[in-house]
């Protein structure tokens, strides 16, 4: 083998070396992308969470009625913020690893560049040391024999496709280095406007969290009101909810005298012309358990496989009380008893459920209007509705509109009550809906 092939082999075995080191940074970096692109979808998710109660705060800065609303959405605002930051930080890290990765590739081109011209530079080199033979018609006719011609003619046609291609690299690695140094550029750009929306946020956050000190401080001044007023709510809230009790148990014991009816009727029927004596059993059940049909059994599956995907009961809202029996987070002093979340809206909001069921029940308890959608086993309840846009017995869709959101009376905000039942008792609803 003469040197001109053993240079070119040389060649190619260090630029594979190259190529395969450059494979592993750039395999990263593709990783890398989509969890960036998940993190700028989330940041997206929580400027509109953070703009939308800043509106709700807005609309009730004045309400003298809304002091524990107000209290509950600078909470909810204090926890999108430091989301914020947290999000924002990650993204700064990913910017960060970004940027490291491209300057590895960035030096590992540069390498590569230099092998390349070196390569390149010495292959002109020798194509001027043997410009005479390297004429292709000299070259060729100064063969011995014609198995030598052949090998000649061959030889200068690698020899000519190596140069081409080697210039041909030398361009796209000066390109590649090109994209990868604006590359940086829009990444420190990007980096720098990320860290002033992260000062922004730790500002907001700051002049929040002073709002919600002096908004506690004027809670705890108030308590006896407030838990007047908590406990006129809570009394309320417990005779409508052993209403809907009533009339859930009413319903289970509706449905299961009909399907025991007509399981009888049925297994009477197909026992004819048999001995007189027979008699069909059928196993107890509890007055506050459902018997499903086939269908209800599909759709109560369904339901249960949707645990903690279900969409909010608005489409847009922050949660001002949460399930459970839990001190007032400001005023510890206050008891909570909550079977649902309350969710605080603006005027006109559509109402939704949550999945697909059945309208068991559209009730005005106590002057406000609730709709009970049963999905099999579990129900579904919308309390405090302005106007509904279904009656009993209808078939609703997931996220289909059920009505409007009305005012409460105690706050003069407009507050949804959502709860979801098994059965005839409440279950959390947080463990049930998707997280925002």
């Amino acid at each position: 083998m003469d040197n001109s092939q053993l240079l070119y082999g040389r060649k190619g075995f260090r630029i594979l070396i190259v190529v395969l080191a450059l494979a592993f940074p750039m395999l990263t970096f593709a990783q890398s992308g989509k969890s960036s692109a998940q993190l700028k979808k989330d940041k997206q998710k929580l400027e509109n969470e953070i703009a939308n109660t800043q509106k709700l705060l807005k609309k009730n800065e004045s309400n003298q009625k809304a002091a524990v609303q107000q209290a509950a959405l600078l909470r909810q605002q204090i926890r999108n913020h430091e989301k914020m930051i947290t999000n924002l930080n990650s993204q700064i890290i990913q910017m960060e690893d970004e940027q490291e990765q491209n300057q590895q590739e960035i030096n590992q081109l540069e390498k590569r560049l230099v092998y390349m011209k070196s390569d390149y530079a010495q292959v002109v080199y020798n194509a001027y040391r043997n410009r005479r033979l390297l004429d292709k018609v000299t070259f060729i006719l100064a063969a011995d024999d014609f198995s030598q011609m052949f090998r000649r003619m061959r030889y200068y046609a690698i020899f000519s496709r190596n140069v081409r291609q080697q210039s041909e690299q030398i361009q796209k690695t000066t390109e590649e280095l090109t994209k990868k140094n604006e590359q940086i550029v829009v990444l420190k750009n990007d980096k720098l406007n990320t860290l002033s929306s992260k000062e922004q946020e730790i500002k907001s956050l700051e002049s929040d969290r002073k709002k919600k000190t002096q908004n506690a401080e004027k809670l705890k001044k108030e308590s006896q009101k407030l838990q007047a007023d908590l406990n006129k709510k809570q009394k309320q809230r417990k005779e409508i909810d052993a209403a809907i009790q009533r009339a859930v148990k009413a319903e289970i014991a509706k449905a299961n005298a009909e399907r025991s009816k007509s399981s009888k009727s049925s297994s009477g029927k197909s026992s004819s012309g048999s001995s007189s004596t027979a008699s069909t059993t059928t196993s107890p059940k509890s007055s506050a358990s459902i018997s499903l049909t086939p269908e209800e059994k599909t759709l109560n599956t369904s339901f249960v496989n949707n645990k903690g995907k279900l969409p909010w009961p608005v489409a847009k809202g922050a949660k001002v009380s949460d399930f459970g029996n839990y001190p007032h987070p400001d005023v510890p002093s206050v008891m909570i008893d909550n079977h649902g979340i309350d969710i605080m809206v603006e005027s006109g909001t559509p109402v939704r459920a949550v999945f697909e069921g059945v309208v068991t029940g559209v009730m005005n308890i106590m002057g406000t209007t609730v709709v009970m959608v049963r999905h099999g086993e579990y129900l579904t309840v919308y309390q405090n509705l302005a106007t509904t846009s279904v009656k009993k017995g209808d078939k609703v869709s997931t996220k289909q509109t059920i009505g409007t959101v009305a005012k409460s009376a105690t706050s003069n905000t407009y507050e949804l009550h959502f709860e979801i039942w098994k059965n005839d008792h409440y279950v959390n609803p947080n463990e049930w809906l998707a997280r925002k």
